[in-house]
């Protein structure tokens, strides 16, 4: 039988293949390069100008490139694209041989969470200039991303009180052990004691945070992750990440890591979409987690055209037929009439009320009338002994619009979660980036899903246009920046090559485009 041979590790060769011929012309990773070199990497924020004392430093531009590369490629763990550096082909050509440590690489992804941001940004920018975005209908919803913090180091009140009853129980035990004439080892019952009465200590220090804080849960591991509903009753200690979507090709356009529920997100959400988007003439699809009425206000009064899922009833009445929904509202007057044509009026008065599960202070007025009392069907509309009250929210007009958008479009509200739920099942499905890589805190979390979103968007791109169409309006970017410092080079090559680096530095942000030696800009020739 004949096989293919592989080559003798120990033969060598007159005329070795160079790094760059040891990669396809069509490799993606050359289109990484050229995205990254394209970019005004300082103007972002990245930090690229470091003191001349003590060792160099890594140019932040090569590591952008790192963790792009890391993320498209499902790697994310600092040491593991550390031992990528050294075995990867793709990597070594990317980074030019170049070797950072993982905690080089940690703490690029640590410290640039504003500038990770100003990175996918610049993807959606693209988007733009090739139209991938049709600016006519987003769809928003959130996902959970399980936080580095587990359920056991999560606190609130009802736990804190839990294990203080457990340790005040054990306490009795031990102490009524002691206390017998015949107490088997004491100085182990004792030991016990102590333990317990650190544990007490424990608890009572989350306690009097809790209380210091305002919050109503505390976690340890990662202090600003919250333990949250994942799916049916089923909970997690994770971040709520909140994303808005493009239909035309799914393509993501905002992002914001949060520790909240979905309830107050929207009015942001769809005020930084219209900003993004340039315009207030498009339909935004959301799911009834968003049904909140001053949040629905935000969006109509930008002149959105809102679709949120409508919430079932929180309370029905006896008789479903008697269920507010059945009642008609005349706005001009400002009364109800009741399925017994009965009129429900108001005093005008204004009464705060906390309303949801956020507790948020809005402003009812009351409706009830006099009829109820010789009502024979009443028993059928409310068992309030002083008759049928309506409470009318300071947005019901808001709350209406949105129930009369979504019945009128109730084909369209229905491409929501296809739309929305594309870039999710890529991501954790696909990818299996379900859960946040990073710790301590929610900036930290946001740079973490910051790259996860780049990645998504860039491949999306690349997908969508093609390799060959994407480099080459990558290489003309770079060429455009080339030129340009080909000129300005020009222009004053007489000058005195410190006066020129100072001034080229200050005023044209070289450094952030590209990673050539000031010598080298000096003896640059554009090969065009």
């Amino acid at each position: 039988m004949k096989y293919f041979l592989g080559k003798n590790r120990e033969q060598t060769y007159l005329f070795p293949v160079s790094l760059d011929e040891s990669l396809s012309n069509d490799n993606e990773v050359r289109l990484i390069d050229l995205f990254v070199d394209s970019l005004n990497i300082s103007k972002f924020g990245f930090k690229v100008d470091f003191g001349e004392n003590g060792r160099p430093a890594y140019h932040p531009a090569d590591l952008l490139k790192l963790y792009i590369y890391g993320y498209m490629n499902k790697i994310r763990s600092s040491r593991d694209l550390e031992k990528e550096c050294k075995r990867n082909i793709e990597v070594i050509w990317l980074l030019k041989s170049l070797k950072p440590d993982h905690n080089t690489i940690s703490n690029f992804r640590k410290d640039n969470d504003s500038a990770i941001r100003e990175v996918f940004k610049t993807t959606v920018k693209i988007s733009k200039h090739f139209d991938l975005l049709g600016k006519k209908l987003i769809a928003g919803d959130s996902t959970k991303l399980r936080a580095q913090n587990s359920k056991k180091n999560n606190y609130n009140q009802k736990k804190i009180d839990r294990h203080l009853e457990y340790i005040e129980n054990k306490l009795n035990e031990y102490n009524q052990a002691l206390s017998k004439e015949d107490c088997v080892q004491p100085a182990e019952i004792k030991k016990n004691i102590e333990k317990q009465l650190e544990r007490k200590e424990k608890y009572h220090q989350l306690e009097q945070q809790l209380k210091e804080t305002g919050q109503e849960q505390i976690s340890t591991s990662d202090t600003e992750s919250r333990q949250m509903i994942t799916r049916n009753n089923i909970t997690e200690v994770a971040y709520n990440v909140q994303t808005t979507v493009d239909a035309k090709n799914n393509i993501l356009i905002d992002y914001k890591v949060t520790n909240n529920n979905d309830s107050k997100a929207l009015g942001k959400m769809i005020t930084r979409a219209s900003e993004i988007l340039e315009t207030t003439d498009f339909t935004a699809l959301y799911d009834k987690g968003y049904h909140t009425g001053s949040e629905l206000k935000i969006a109509q009064d930008l002149g959105i055209n809102l679709m949120v899922a409508v919430p079932d009833v929180a309370s029905n009445a006896p008789d479903k037929r008697y269920n507010v929904a059945n009642f008609y509202y005349d706005k001009e007057a400002d009364f109800y009439i009741c399925p017994e044509h009965q009129k429900l009026v108001t005093n005008a008065n204004w009464y705060n009320k906390n309303r949801g599960n956020n507790r948020e202070l809005i402003r009812v007025k009351h409706y009830k009338t006099n009829a109820c009392k010789a009502c024979i069907n009443r028993e059928l509309c409310t068992s309030n002994k002083h008759g049928r009250l309506i409470e009318r929210s300071e947005y019901a007009d808001n709350i209406e619009q949105n129930k009369k958008n979504i019945e009128a479009n109730q084909k369209l509200y229905k491409r929501r979660q296809a739309i929305v739920e594309h870039p999710y099942g890529t991501i954790k499905r696909q990818w299996g980036f379900n859960y946040i890589l990073t710790k301590q805190g929610m900036e930290r979390a946001s740079s973490d899903v910051g790259f996860i979103f780049i990645s998504y968007n860039l491949r999306r791109i690349i997908n969508i246009l093609g390799f060959k169409r994407f480099k080459k309006y990558l290489e003309i970017l770079v060429f455009n920046i080339l030129k340009i410092i080909n000129n300005i080079r020009l222009k004053i090559i007489n000058f005195n090559e410190s006066h020129f680096l100072r001034k080229l530095y200050s005023k044209y942000f070289y450094l952030s485009f590209n990673r050539l030696t000031f010598s080298q800009i000096f003896n640059f020739k554009l090969g065009f």
